[in-house]
């Protein structure tokens, strides 16, 4: 199953959990009609009138619904507002504890070689227990809340295992899921709050009091009836997918004892994998391992045995725990480089386009090495840079000013003449740190500087905005990767409402054809005439019959920053399997000529972040073997 399978099975999964939630409703109004008729037999002793269970059902669903609009309006701060519910303080990226650093090394690997954008990271500080959990609106911004227990008692590989586990619950679309079973969960329970409500404020009032009492004591008991439905849905919906996320993160880190070993730290913990926070019940089937201490029939995650047995059955706790005992540090590795500019970079591609496309949301071993020598090849007071959120902006300014001197000079009057005058000395510190830099290492410099920039205040962050602009039109023109650049930090600083995409390819072809043109741009080369010729017209032709559109409309399209920023926007609207079929048209494109070029491979790379369809890095910029003239 590929990741646009994934996401329409979360859809699919979504109406499962309505379905479930309607019928946890119905029983729940049943039983507070029941519980009505009780209270009015015993007080009046008479039949209950027919209006009675009217008004009962329609009060109780009142509650239900009020209830779980009121905790998604809670939980509509995505993930930064899970963390904080659960405990979670918001690990600086320029933090200098070693655990920390540690965990944010290997979330920031991760992402980079899965092309998801870095997450926040959170840790549970008051948690001993060992467990961690991912969560979020959608894949570009996720955030990855891991226990203090886990950060003091696991191996960097039994860590990198977990971490492993927690992309790829963003990757498989269970993070929505998860946030929405939270909203409609809340609503079913919160007839036992308005059952203690009622006990506490009209307790010894009246001459009815005794039967508002009782009424109010069975609407409390009601109210774990709503629990036991609550805790029957979260462990129908949430067993299978920990096995997929376990047998994804030994795909993702090719170690299974590393994810197996975390796991039996867990058995022999003194708080296993227990979370003590307030909001535990309402968060367990988010959580790596079993949250709270409850029956086989309502947990929420496999046995522990059970999950170590399927990821490898030969595991051997006391020979890994001799092992993971003493951590050797790798030495460090030489970064690799091409010597090629970086406009010449391209790579043979020999994948057909449903192969190519098939790579979005992947996660593998050598993608993650391959992030973590990216990363090592970056001078180290540059990563430092982009820890902090006063510098990282102008790190990343940097990436967009002009090496020489007579052409920078108009880009900083640019900057004063827009009044962004305070930006310009900052930015002339942080050119030393990125001079030297090819344009393949942009992106992954962005992408490290995003959880430092998002945690910018807003004025911050439209001023770096504005800056970026102003650099990259400063010439009065804007190249293929100042557009990806600024359209992607548009996207991920100040970010576009979720779509709930229903549209079909057919019903934006004009929109799509623009998105062809310019892909089809980006990876053939102007001829001696200054033209770009059959390349051109094969590479739209190639996407154009993947997506069945009119192949002539998309190559008379003008292409302008308007145009493809329009495109991008409407292509957020289009189904989970309809942008499955627009990626493989997009690579149809991009793979005709048998090889895949810098511009290309950060076009796609755009194209997926702002779809939230990730694609891991394309090319190896690093390694000369991987390269073609």
């Amino acid at each position: 199953m590929n990741f646009f399978e994934h996401q329409e099975q979360a859809r699919r999964s979504s109406r499962r959990m309505i379905v479930l939630f309607v019928l946890a409703v119905v029983a729940v109004i049943a039983a507070v009609d029941a519980a009505l008729a009780a209270g009015w037999l015993w007080a009046r002793h008479e039949p209950p009138p027919s209006s009675l269970y009217l008004w009962g059902a329609l009060g109780a669903a009142a509650c239900i619904v009020a209830g779980s609009a009121r905790e998604m309006l809670r939980l509509s701060g995505g993930g930064e507002a899970i963390a904080e519910l659960a405990g979670g303080r918001l690990v600086a990226p320029a933090t200098e504890d070693r655990l920390e650093r540690r965990l944010l090394n290997v979330v920031e690997e991760m992402a980079i070689a899965s092309g998801v954008r870095v997450p926040k990271v959170y840790v549970l500080d008051g948690e001993s227990g060992i467990n961690a959990f991912a969560a979020g609106q959608d894949v570009s911004h996720a955030v990855i809340g891991v226990t203090r227990g886990a950060l003091e008692r696991l191996s960097r590989d039994e860590l990198q295992g977990v971490i492993g586990h927690e992309f790829s619950h963003i990757l498989n679309g269970d993070m929505a899921l998860n946030l929405r079973l939270i909203g409609v969960l809340a609503g079913i329970v919160s007839i036992g709050s308005l059952g203690a409500f009622v006990m506490r404020r009209l307790r010894g009032r009246g001459r009815n009091a005794g039967a508002v009492f009782l009424l109010g004591l069975a609407l409390f008991v009601i109210g774990y009836v709503g629990l036991f439905f609550a805790r029957l849905i979260k462990a129908a919906l949430s067993r299978q997918r920990e096995f997929l996320a376990d047998a994804s993160s030994v795909q993702f880190t090719r170690n299974p004892d590393g994810l197996c070993g975390a796991l039996d730290q867990i058995r022999n913990a003194p708080a296993g994998a227990l979370v003590g926070g307030r909001y535990a019940e309402e968060m367990s089937h988010m959580f790596f391992g079993q949250a709270l201490s409850v029956s086989r029939f309502f947990a929420t995650h496999p046995p522990l045995a059970e999950r170590i047995r399927r990821i490898n059955p030969q595991f051997q706790p006391v020979r890994w725990r001799q092992r993971r005992d003493v951590e050797h540090a790798l030495p460090a590795q030489k970064p690799k480089r091409s010597g090629r500019r970086s406009g010449d970079l391209a790579a043979a591609w020999e994948r057909s386009p449903a192969e190519s496309a098939a790579l979005v949301g992947t996660l593998d071993a050598e993608k993650v090495d391959q992030a973590g020598t990216l990363i090592a090849a970056l001078p180290e007071p540059l990563r430092e840079a982009l820890r902090r959120p006063e510098s990282a902006g102008a790190a990343v300014a940097a990436l967009l000013a002009a090496p020489r001197d007579e052409v920078l000079e108009p880009q900083l009057a640019a900057l004063k003449a827009a009044g962004l005058a305070e930006m310009i000395e900052p930015l002339r510190a942080a050119l030393p740190l990125v001079r030297g830099l090819t344009e393949a290492l942009h992106l992954p410099v962005v992408d490290l500087a995003l959880p430092a920039l998002k945690s910018a205040p807003e004025e911050d962050r439209k001023r770096l905005l504005g800056t970026l602009q102003t650099l990259a039109y400063a010439d009065r023109r804007l190249s293929l990767h100042e557009f990806v650049m600024l359209t992607l930090l548009r996207y991920q600083l100040a970010p576009a409402k979720k779509m709930q995409g229903r549209k079909r390819v057919a019903d934006l072809p004009g929109e799509l054809g623009v998105l062809l043109a310019v892909i089809a741009h980006a990876g053939t080369r102007v001829d001696a005439s200054g033209a770009r010729g059959e390349a051109l017209e094969r590479a739209i032709g190639a996407g154009a019959r993947e997506l069945g559109i009119d192949a002539q409309q998309a190559r008379s399209t003008r292409l302008t920053l308007e145009a493809v920023s329009e495109a991008l926007e409407r292509a957020r609207e289009l189904a989970p399997l309809e942008t499955a079929r627009l990626v493989k048209g997009l690579f149809a494109v991009v793979t005709v000529d048998g090889t895949i070029r810098l511009g290309e491979a950060e076009l796609m790379r755009l194209v997926g972040a702002v779809l939230d369809c990730p694609l891991p890095p394309l090319i190896d910029t690093l390694d000369p073997r991987t390269l073609v003239a």
